[in-house]
């Protein structure tokens, strides 16, 4: 499924793009898409996504604006006054965060493309942890990030391995550049306990790495954990409306940065006034209004997601005893294909969605072969135990018979 640098190699057209695109990975999401497209009615625990669209009372509100002429017109760079000023308080109030300025942006994804042309050069190291978020490796890829450093998870628990990350701030001359990890976890769902933050953290500072933390998923904690972020003049914390507040479409994420860190705002104004220039204006007014609706709103909807994810695990069943893992955190569960067989994870998701139509996310897409991510946020309960009973299945007869 994922397009090999060699086909392009034979083309005319090759010595005249960009080796940085090339040798980028497709995105899997696109060659899901296309999957999608070609099997008949298949369903999708595929894409990150929830089924929730944005609160009525803020979509009533934007309405309104539709016709005002500022919305038409270029904004700040950074994002409206108003929009900046309720994520430093809600920043504060929330997070912990109390020394973090605020950048908008046109998603989360925009948001790590612009840190990492903001705080990285070509040649540079960098490191994240596999199972890894496959846009964050195609941002390394695609800024000409060559030496891409992938650490290990603990087999168990799929923790990033600080052990591991010790050593290799250490040992690499000179250090690397930046560290990444998401968390709650994509694709995993596995939460970082607050103590690995930290110590993940304080490696990073001695080195004299920055630390990206994607919090995305801030709100879609399970069983009584709670998310938590660490802040630092070392520190970038990148975060999204898309799944909080079902704004997928609206493409509303933020960048919160050290103040205290000379020149920093300055730098990734450069970089913001030549990809989007400004996040759409009606969408941010949208994720002002979202805003005012308070965290309880989300909160709310994530716990019916609960029983979705319920649903899906009793449907990997099949894979058998500790094949799954993740899911206290985020909207997905990583299972392992079982190893006896060999099988190919990218064939596996082609079978299962042409034979038993039902689409999920290959591990190989996220550095790790022989799993699949699946994700349990983007369908209704009955919707999703529709969509579970054919990946249940799927996974009887992969196992019983074989593809």
């Amino acid at each position: 499924m994922i397009t090999e640098l060699g086909r392009w190699r034979d083309m005319g057209s090759f010595g005249k793009l960009a080796r940085r695109a090339l040798e980028t990975d497709m995105p899997v999401m696109v060659q899901m898409q296309e999957l999608l497209r070609g099997a008949k009615d298949a369903v999708s625990l595929a894409q990150g996504v929830v089924h929730w669209q944005p609160p009525k009372q803020a979509l009533e509100k934007v309405k309104e604006l539709v016709y005002e002429p500022l919305v038409s017109r270029y904004g700040n760079d950074e994002g409206i006054p108003e929009l900046r000023a309720a994520l430093v308080k809600k920043l504060r109030d929330e997070n912990n965060l109390h020394k973090s300025s605020v950048m908008v942006t046109a998603g989360a994804n925009q948001a790590f493309v612009n840190l990492v042309l903001t705080l990285c050069d070509p040649g540079d190291s960098v490191v994240m942890f596999a199972p890894y978020y496959f846009n964050a490796y195609m941002s390394f890829q695609m800024t000409g990030i060559t030496n891409i450093l992938v650490g290990p998870g603990n087999p168990e628990t799929l923790y990033p391995d600080a052990d591991w990350l010790e050593r290799i701030l250490s040992e690499t001359k000179p250090a690397p550049k930046l560290v990444t990890v998401v968390n709650p976890g994509n694709p995993t769902g596995t939460y970082i306990p607050e103590p690995l933050l930290k110590r993940i953290s304080d490696l990073c500072q001695n080195a004299g790495s920055w630390l990206v933390v994607d919090n995305t998923y801030e709100y879609f904690m399970y069983d009584g954990l709670k998310h938590s972020c660490v802040e630092g003049n070392h520190i970038v914390n990148v975060f999204s409306f898309s799944k909080a507040y079902g704004m997928m479409g609206w493409r509303v994420g933020y960048i919160a940065y050290p103040s205290e860190v000379e020149g920093f705002a300055a730098q990734l104004l450069k970089v913001q006034d030549n990809i989007p220039i400004c996040a759409s204006i009606l969408s941010q007014h949208l994720a002002l209004y979202s805003l005012e609706m308070g965290p309880q709103w989300v909160v709310d909807r994530v716990k019916s997601l609960e029983k979705n994810r319920e649903i899906v695990l009793e449907a990997l069943s099949p894979l058998g005893e500790g094949s799954v893992k993740g899911g206290q955190g985020a909207i997905y569960l990583w299972a392992k294909l079982p190893d006896s067989k060999g099988y190919n994870d990218f064939k596996v998701v082609r079978w299962l969605a042409n034979k038993h139509g039902v689409a999920v996310i290959p591990g190989s897409a996220s550095g790790c072969s022989g799993n699949l991510r699946i994700s349990f946020g983007g369908l209704t309960e009955n919707d999703c135990r529709a969509a579970a009973e054919r990946l249940k299945n799927g996974l009887e007869d992969l196992v019983r018979n074989g593809m």
